[in-house]
């Protein structure tokens, strides 16, 4: 039996799957090993500097689907309109958590670390790289590839989720968990999420198989942003953790 073109843009991505569990980012956050000042201090640059990642979401989704209809494609254009209502306002639970876990470190750490100037940051590298691969792809003559991007990012948080989960709970106990709404929500709603991307992927495909390269390409591109993000925020939170409070205080 031949292979779907599903299955082809699986099997084209699977060793870009397979790589996320070794990236120096995800190995570093999974260390049990790992100190616990540095696990939390990450969480803090992950949901302050994730705001900024996370609030053009709606946008990008609702846009892409605009496109998508303006290029024949009114089904797929539809269910990312529908999808985009979804991501609407969640940018608000990485603020609420954002500030909660800078609460705590402080109360922990005896620190003085404040939440408003941490989601005051600059962006870094890798979030410039990610939200250009957002604009260049609803510009392009492929708005469709907007699938591959939710499909990948949605999916991290069904293969690495809840191993981040776990680990946060075990080094640095439940009552950071519980300030971890964005991560919580999204590995509990992800799966619903990734199941409607992949279907959506395939009944593209189904209508335009020349799409693949450009899906697959786009879905590469869409992790290696993220991943690459993940790595900024350990990065951010090894070089405070190492040098002591700087511009991120009271």
């Amino acid at each position: 039996m031949s292979q779907s073109l599903g299955e082809t843009y699986a099997g084209q991505m699977a060793r870009n799957h397979e790589l996320v569990a070794e990236h120096p980012a995800v190995r570093a956050l999974l260390d049990p090993a790992i100190e616990p000042r540095l696990l939390h201090r990450f969480l803090i640059e992950y949901c302050a500097l994730g705001v900024q990642m996370t609030e053009p979401v709606e946008g990008w989704i609702r846009r892409a689907g605009e496109r998508c209809k303006a290029v024949g494609l009114t089904q797929l254009g539809d269910n990312l309109s529908k999808h985009a209502a979804h991501e609407a306002g969640h940018e608000r639970m990485f603020i609420d958590d954002t500030k909660k876990l800078t609460a705590l470190f402080n109360a922990r750490y005896g620190e003085a670390l404040d939440a408003q100037v941490l989601l005051g940051q600059a962006p870094t590298a890798s979030m410039r790289q990610y939200i250009q691969l957002h604009e260049e792809t609803i510009a392009s003559e492929a708005p469709f590839a907007q699938v591959a991007i939710e499909f990948e990012i949605e999916g991290l948080s069904v293969s690495i989720g809840p191993s981040l989960l776990n680990q946060f709970e075990r080094v640095l106990g439940a009552g950071v968990v519980e300030c971890c709404s964005f991560l919580t929500e999204h590995v509990a709603l992800d799966v619903g999420h990734t199941a409607l991307n992949q279907k959506m992927l395939e009944r593209l495909l189904v209508a335009r198989p020349e799409a693949l390269p450009v899906l697959v390409g786009t879905g590469k591109n869409a992790l290696d942003a993220y991943l690459g993000f993940l790595g900024d925020c350990i990065e951010r939170a090894r070089a405070w953790v190492g040098q002591g409070p700087q511009a991120a205080v009271a």
